[in-house]
């Protein structure tokens, strides 16, 4: 085995003959495993020992750091045990136990935990080191045997590890929305095995327990990866065998009712699930995307929970003045309202919230999305379908004629579509949209480069929100983080702010997988269309000018809304600085 290793490290260049002959002796002065000894050397890296172990042996990989494993699943298998045979139990569902262990080929260290438990037995891979710290960690030090073969630095890694994944059995996931038959029958069968539908239920599950908004699922030539993307940053979670590629993806496009057979152009699907736990169901809706790569189809699975659907508008990061302009607007009987920013900066949220504002039953409310998000009670929501004509400009003309009062666009993204929203808007209508562009100001010259005349853009639009979403600095950790005033002047402060206000950032914690942040907030810059404004529009006034005219009249810029955010303690000046120009 440790020969095998070496020659898989050196056949893809990871480590150098040099380096493998060193490991080798020291592994015949101090023993372990080859693996462990590369580790301990800085020769590997012990993400990399897993992958080659999972690969050699054909089972899953583990992050054991990334686990927060159950108390009564450590008490099945003894201290003793554990330690003698470097494993660590990791889930129990039904007559299985899952452990982890370096090498899954010890048939008599099965066979024991089997005898001694009376469990079926099923392993999965980890590296030696992370074996050794789990023992550690969950049985404590006992003699010592496996503290010693611990570092402080490995430690402090495992440390700063994601929160565990969830427990689960099949019968708490359910997908809703069964897919019809497949005449495929060989890519059928190969994503309803067993095996791989656990795998990818406690991969679902453990994202909707972190809180992940996203799921990737990415083959390489070499590996195979699943990120989670969490309050916007992505993390590695677990690393699968490669031969478990082909299977993932078709139990998830069969989930999604998606073409099995078709590998060469991109997919888009979606599913739902009802997850059991902690004594409750929860439903939520998962938005697939397959894209074929060099190394096979990569998956991207967007979480809808309605649960963190926030649709109190106090509690989205607008400040009072922005917030009561805002109010104002789109409690106005016709005009444009347009909200702004990249993908991803919760936009949706925003115009949900409006939406939930002044939703009421005496109004006809209409949407155009692609895709619905989320279904509001109340309102009609309209799926647009690009393949059969029904894109965002016919859905317009429609819904003018379905007596609305009032109607959302998902995007402005063409001339036509910005055309008919305009159109709506001043024959009575109020119409709620979003477009991609940086700040409020910019986004009259971006409807004018569309090609909408001024005159229309002045007299249409009332209000224009520009935002961002920023990483909350987690509440059971913040720490004060003094900054000289120059320092705070320098990114946007007031001589007599600078003096006073101490920013704030996370030490890191168990509360927030030792990031430092939990959760994530708005920063706004709302831009009322006055009278003022309308005439600079009417002469073609730039953005600067805009800009500057808007700040005259109270407008908070992105920038400003960051600092009185860094002044309340709920962000760092980080992420002020990550998401805002000065």
């Amino acid at each position: 085995m440790a020969v095998r290793i070496g020659e898989l490290l050196l056949k893809e260049q990871r480590i150098t003959a040099a380096q493998l002959e060193e490991a080798l002796e020291h592994q015949k002065s101090n023993g372990g495993k080859l693996g462990y000894n590369l580790v301990k050397l800085g020769f590997a890296k012990d993400e990399e020992i897993a992958s080659l172990l999972s690969r050699q042996y054909g089972v899953p990989s583990i992050n054991l750091s990334q686990f927060d494993i159950d108390a009564d699943v450590i008490k099945v298998v003894p201290a003793a045990t554990a330690q003698k045979y470097e494993i660590v139990p990791v889930s129990r569902v039904g007559a299985t136990l899952t452990i982890a262990m370096s090498d899954p080929t010890n048939v008599f260290a099965v066979d024991d935990i089997k005898f001694m438990t009376g469990y079926q037995v099923e392993p999965v891979v980890a590296s030696q080191t992370a074996i050794v710290e789990a023992i550690d960690r969950y049985y404590g030090n006992g003699d010592g045997a496996a503290e010693k073969n611990v570092s402080e630095s490995q430690m402090e890694l495992a440390s700063k590890a994601l929160e565990g994944m969830p427990q689960i059995s099949d019968d708490d996931v359910q997908v809703l929305e069964e897919m019809e038959e497949v005449d495929v029958l060989s890519f059928e069968k190969q994503g309803g095995e067993a095996p791989v539908v656990r795998l990818v239920n406690v991969v679902l599950a453990s994202a909707i327990q972190k809180g992940a908004s996203d799921i990737h699922i990415e083959p390489y030539e070499k590996e195979y990866r699943i990120r989670f993307r969490i309050d916007g940053t992505l993390y590695n979670v677990m690393v699968p065998p490669l031969k478990f590629r082909d299977a993932i993806t078709s139990r998830l496009k069969i989930m999604a009712k998606l073409d099995i057979a078709e590998k060469r152009l991109p997919q888009d699907g979606r599913f739902k699930l009802r997850l059991s736990a902690d004594g409750g169901t929860k439903e939520i809706d998962f938005r697939v995307s397959c894209l074929p790569t060099l190394f096979g189809e990569k998956i991207v699975m967007r979480l809808l929970d309605k649960d963190k659907l926030m649709l109190d508008m106090t509690k989205l990061g607008f400040e009072p003045e922005s917030l009561s302009r805002f109010e104002e607007a789109i409690a106005r009987p016709w005009g444009l309202v347009l909200v702004t920013g990249p993908t991803g900066c919760g936009k949706t949220n925003t115009l949900y919230s409006a939406i939930a504002k002044i939703n009421s039953p005496t109004t006809n409310i209409i949407t155009a999305e692609d895709p619905v998000e989320f279904n509001m009670a109340g309102v009609n929501q309209v799926q647009m379908r690009d393949n059969i004509g029904l894109n965002f400009a016919a859905a317009l003309r429609s819904f003018l004629r379905q007596d609305p009062d009032i109607i959302l666009v998902g995007e402005i993204r063409d001339f036509e579509t910005a055309e008919m929203a305009i159109k709506a808007a001043l024959t009575g209508h109020l119409v709620l949209s979003t477009l991609h562009t940086n700040d409020a100001p910019s986004t009259i010259n971006r409807l004018m480069n569309m090609g909408i005349e001024p005159f229309l853009v002045a007299s249409s639009v009332n209000l224009i929100a520009a935002q961002r979403l920023v990483r909350r600095v987690c509440t059971n950790c913040s720490e004060e983080q003094p900054t000289a005033a120059p320092a705070l002047e320098e990114i946007g402060f007031t001589a007599q702010d600078a003096a006073t206000v101490v920013p704030i950032k996370g030490a890191g914690c168990e509360t927030c997988n030792d990031i430092g942040y939990k959760g994530r907030i708005a920063l706004y810059e709302v831009m009322e269309v006055n009278d003022d404004l309308r005439e600079m529009i009417l002469v073609g006034a730039s953005t600067l000018e805009l800009r500057r005219s808007a700040i005259e009249h109270g407008m908070l810029t992105l920038r400003a809304s960051g600092l009185r955010k860094i002044a309340a303690g709920q962000t760092s000046v980080e992420e002020v600085l990550k998401e805002t120009v000065k």
